[in-house]
């Protein structure tokens, strides 16, 4: 199956379609909505469906089978609309209901942008959208995607709610932060991280080319209007990062449910090594680890036969796991 990723433009991730005529489409029913959160907090979330295709039903109302649930997980400085949300797309396709939202200080949620001052509750933003999900569809198989800080996120979900999904399926997933990301005096950042919480840091950035590949996804990448921070974080949410890394680290041996890693071996952002070391402690006995040479972080940002090769793989792991 290809993904709609192909058909967009550096304008626009529609191509020359507006949004609704694209979901027109592509056959998806589409829903957004806020939620408020347990700290009074308004969070964006969207779902995405396949609907009925007249010309292959007698009656246009019949619902095509769900195959499970995905709940998926942006990165930082991302959001669940623009690039992510072809993705949602594309799994929607293969027959699945998905759901995602925009982690506080992100696309449209509330939240100073880009700062995580405390990981917990942003796991716990997703914990709670994602259970009224799946309280509405019990009988569903469900599965969490997460890309690169989502990726985190989603394996504490995981770590948290043992036993209550099934799967998890991680994107160039921030495990660990690449020595050349890191910001300089890390080991200060406690301090800094009490006295100015929302100072941005300013780590070694890598070229842009380091996470797109191709440079018209860059440019389309840079336009999403949704998009309300710069890849710095600030000092509190830097330091969330290598505390959410050290967690994982000591407890991904815990990790029982099936696994599925992607990872790009020229990641210059979130380590690959940190993935393998997930993936070799993991306690699954359902487990793939699959990296890819010469792949940058965003694999969305790849050339179409790379992209085909890596998503590829993740819908066929999917079809495989689901009803």
């Amino acid at each position: 199956m290809s993904h709609p990723i192909h058909q967009a433009n550096e304008n626009s991730p529609y191509g020359d379609l507006t949004r609704e005529e694209f979901y027109q489409k592509h056959r998806i029913k589409h829903l957004e909505s806020f939620m408020l959160n347990k700290r009074n907090m308004k969070v964006f979330t969207q779902s995405w469906r396949l609907v009925p295709d007249p010309d292959d039903h007698d009656k246009g109302n019949i619902s095509p089978t769900l195959r499970g649930l995905v709940a998926m997980v942006h990165g930082y400085a991302m959001d669940s609309k623009w690039l992510f949300e072809l993705t949602a797309i594309a799994i929607a396709k293969c027959g699945f209901l998905v759901c995602a939202l925009d982690l506080q200080g992100h696309g449209l949620s509330d939240g100073f942008p880009g700062h995580i001052p405390n990981v917990e509750c942003v796991i716990e933003d997703c914990i709670q959208f994602f259970d009224s999900i799946k309280f509405e569809n019990p009988k569903l198989p469900a599965f969490l995607y997460g890309e690169s800080l989502g990726g985190a996120i989603a394996t504490l979900i995981c770590l948290n709610q043992k036993n209550e999904w099934d799967g998890l399926i991680l994107n160039g997933a921030m495990l660990g932060i690449s020595p050349k990301f890191k910001p300089a005096g890390a080991w200060l950042l406690p301090v800094a991280a009490f006295l100015a919480p929302t100072w941005k840091v300013a780590p070694v950035k890598p070229n842009a080319s380091k996470f797109y590949k191709e440079e018209w996804k860059r440019k389309l990448a840079a336009k999403n209007p949704n998009r309300r921070t710069s890849r710095k974080p600030t000092t509190a949410t830097a330091l969330q990062f290598l505390r959410l890394c050290e967690c994982i680290r000591l407890r991904c041996h815990e990790l029982e449910l099936p696994l599925l890693i992607v990872h790009g071996e020229d990641d210059r952002v979130c380590d690959c090594s940190s993935a393998r070391l997930v993936y070799e402690s993991a306690g699954s006995h359902d487990k793939t680890f699959k990296s890819f040479p010469g792949m940058a972080h965003m694999l969305i940002g790849e050339t179409e036969e790379n992209v085909e090769l890596v998503f590829g793989t993740i819908f066929a792991w999917l079809k495989d796991r689901g009803a």
